[in-house]
């Protein structure tokens, strides 16, 4: 699942664009298909939590991988069509050994809008949990506003914090100690959003995301996708249940009922 530092690693991949010109613009949208980049130099590439942005001059490309999207770069000519998957951006660059695509596929959102809105249209989001200029009091903040909502939902609300994911949200919470459905008020905020920064920040420019610093194939972390799997600390058999109801990927959690344990009244799962 794409998280914070899944874009961010996109990004930098994709730097390369910047003061390259397009030579062709597809944008698969209906709402964009008339837009045209062509003859404009791409001026730089950026995240923002889950988000990524491409500006071309005065219009910004604004992307969201969603659950299913990813991006892909090829010589122009080479096949690079997947099986079930749709294109919705198709941009090709200008290279000294012959034209450069890059493929948005199965992207969640496309949008186009003026460079100059970015402040105004962004400004919903709380800070980036992969800044530079991390403000980790601000996040503090925006989840105490909240203190009758539960910590796992206001971890993954990205108007308190953007990037942060299901996955990342799972293992804030086990090493915290917290079960995903105690209220705000019932935790140490300040404590989680050190977690968050601190596991992010050290998974940025990892090919593999670890939380628990072993790296082999089944031992990356503690409890996300590990539904009646021994926990790592005490062998209890890892919990799964639901924040509010099932069909959202996101109000799946997983916990440990001894390292993490629910509030009585809870009944998620």
């Amino acid at each position: 699942m794409p998280e914070g530092d899944s874009v961010y690693q996109l990004s930098k991949r994709l730097q390369f664009m910047a003061g390259r010109e397009v030579t062709h613009t597809s944008l698969r949208v209906p709402r964009f298909a008339t837009v045209d980049f062509t003859g404009l130099t791409c001026d730089r590439v950026w995240p923002l939590g889950k988000h990524l942005f491409m500006q071309f001059g005065p219009e910004t490309l604004h992307t969201h991988l969603k659950m299913e999207g990813t991006w892909s770069i090829h010589r122009a000519g080479t096949r690079w069509r997947k099986p079930g998957h749709t294109a919705r951006v198709v941009l090709r660059l200008a290279d000294k050994q012959g034209e450069i695509e890059i493929v948005g596929h199965e992207l969640g959102l496309v949008d186009v809008f003026p460079t100059r809105e970015y402040p105004t249209r962004m400004s919903y989001l709380g800070p980036d949990m992969l800044a530079e200029d991390f403000d980790h009091d601000e996040v503090v903040r925006r989840i105490l506003r909240t203190p009758d909502t539960e910590i796992g939902r206001a971890l993954l609300d990205q108007k308190n914090a953007a990037g942060i994911g299901n996955e990342y949200r799972a293992e804030i919470c086990f090493l915290a100690g917290t079960h995903p459905a105690r209220q705000v008020r019932e935790v140490d905020v300040d404590k989680h959003v050190q977690l968050a920064r601190k596991l992010m920040w050290a998974n940025k420019d990892s090919p593999v995301r670890v939380t628990t610093g072993v790296k082999r194939a089944g031992e990356t972390s503690y409890v996300f996708g590990r539904n009646n799997k021994p926990c790592r600390r005490c062998t209890t058999l890892i919990r799964k249940g639901f924040l509010g109801g099932e069909g959202d990927l996101e109000r799946v959690i997983w916990w440990c009922p001894r390292c993490q344990p629910p509030a009585p009244s809870w009944h998620g799962g």
